[in-house]
């Protein structure tokens, strides 16, 4: 079972576009690059909304527009809808636990405190959702923590975040047909590992 249905989180309005709790969009907008498709507003599912074919596949591509808080709403609406199981459902959002530069996906777990996933759970009535978490870093401080998902990543943070996101969007085939074994391996890995040198050549005697 792949998954049907990619959800990007973030918060609408342009004053948002490029803060880090946008990240999930930032995977969205690179996903309907990918597939040549363009997200519209769908009243039905409370987002931007693209419907695509992939090897054979239908699929949806989910930007909420209800604010983080209630993404929920919008991700259910569609997956009632089209009867998509939570098991078929991607979700990519800002991770505050994981450095720039680096992306987990993994199915299930809690939503440690993210208000956009919280919301899925309620709404969903489960957590077996897989999650694209994309790292964006902790500002040190639990005080700190809203001011900095909610201002733009400096330069190199943003380009560390995007090569996640290219990444990621080449593991594509692998998330639709379900090997998320071999998904996993390509996210997750950020540059081909060395290969280990020659062992030293022992002279002749």
């Amino acid at each position: 079972m792949g998954i049907k249905l990619f959800v990007g989180l973030g918060n609408p309005g342009s004053e948002y576009d490029q803060t880090r709790h946008n990240a999930g969009f930032w995977f969205v907008d690179a996903l309907a690059r990918e597939l040549k498709v363009t997200l519209v507003p769908e009243k039905s599912y409370f987002g931007l909304a693209a419907r695509a074919q992939f090897q054979g596949q239908t699929l949806w591509l989910l930007e909420p527009q209800t604010f983080m808080n209630l993404s929920g709403k919008s991700v259910a609406a569609l997956a009632r809808f089209f009867k998509i199981a939570p098991e078929e459902v991607l979700v990519a959002h800002d991770e505050l636990d994981i450095v720039p530069g680096q992306v987990k996906l993994k199915q299930g777990g809690s939503h440690a405190g993210h208000n956009g996933l919280r919301d899925i759970h309620a709404q969903l009535g489960s957590p077996d959702y897989w999650r694209l978490r994309l790292g964006i870093g902790h500002p040190g401080a639990k005080d700190q923590v809203l001011g900095w998902v909610l201002k733009k990543p400096m330069a190199e943070h943003r380009d560390a975040i995007d090569e996640c996101i290219q990444r990621s969007v080449r593991a594509l085939p692998l998330l639709v047909a379900g090997d998320f074994t071999q998904a996993m391996m390509q996210i997750h890995t950020s540059k081909p590992p060395r290969p280990k040198p020659p062992p030293p050549s022992v002279p002749q005697a």
